[in-house]
């Protein structure tokens, strides 16, 4: 681990920062744990189901990224996989790439915004079931997300994750590094989505100083792979 570690950091050194950085996480509802458990079982339960579909799923998506380059030709990458409290592994990979990706490029690879349903929609079912976030704010105070916070001598309590964004035309570098994402409001081509939810309703190039940082020891499983490409 500690030799992986400092080949991960030799990278970094000679190439620069990573330009992505993607998490790849087990989901538990995927058919080929669903199917393989014993009725009343959860995935957690089963670490060898869930541990092999996993690495199954994993070679795929790394498949993806350094043989089919789906997001440019890479230079190098490493991940390291994790084990924790929810008891299913996930990735953290990091992707240093030939050419480096523009601001105005960003939005070709992510979207902070829902997909229309007339163009595809199975990967609205998935962003919609898997990547929104809350309900928070007015819809649900309670939400883990929520901190307090004293503004203009008012105790009151937001969204710790800056939800719901700003909306922007088109994606930005923000001072941080961080990009701020295209998110149009109808007037700019976007669309107003509606999501029930109980009651209520919801409308709605980073910067890695330690690539290392999801690898140091600590609680939990963890492993970590690091490869170089010299084509």
């Amino acid at each position: 681990m500690h030799e992986r570690i400092q080949d991960a950091r030799t990278y970094v050194r000679q190439y620069g920062r990573p330009d992505l950085f993607i998490t790849f996480t087990c989901n538990p509802k995927w058919p080929e744990i669903t199917e393989a458990i014993l009725p009343g079982q959860k995935a957690n339960q089963r670490h060898d189901i869930t541990a092999r579909v996993f690495r199954l799923k994993m070679g795929k998506v790394m498949a993806l990224l350094t043989k089919q380059d789906i997001f440019g030709p890479v230079r190098c990458f490493m991940y390291s996989i994790k084990w924790q409290k929810r008891d299913l592994p996930h990735a953290h990979i990091l992707l240093l790439l030939k050419e480096k990706i523009h601001p105005s490029r960003i939005y070709y690879f992510i979207s902070a915004e829902i997909p229309a349903p007339d163009k595809d929609h199975h990967l609205r079912d998935i962003v919609t079931s898997h990547m929104v976030h809350g309900p928070c704010g007015s819809l649900n105070i309670n939400s883990p997300c929520m901190n307090e916070v004293i503004r203009n001598g008012t105790r009151i309590k937001e969204c710790s994750k800056n939800f719901p964004k700003e909306f922007l035309k088109d994606t930005q570098t923000g001072h941080d590094g961080y990009p701020l994402y295209r998110r149009r409001k109808s007037g700019d081509g976007g669309y107003t989505a509606e999501k029930t939810l109980g009651s209520g309703s919801c409308r709605g190039t980073f910067t890695v100083d330690n690539p290392t940082t999801h690898c140091s020891p600590g609680t939990g499983s963890k492993k970590l792979n690091n490869v170089g490409n010299s084509s």
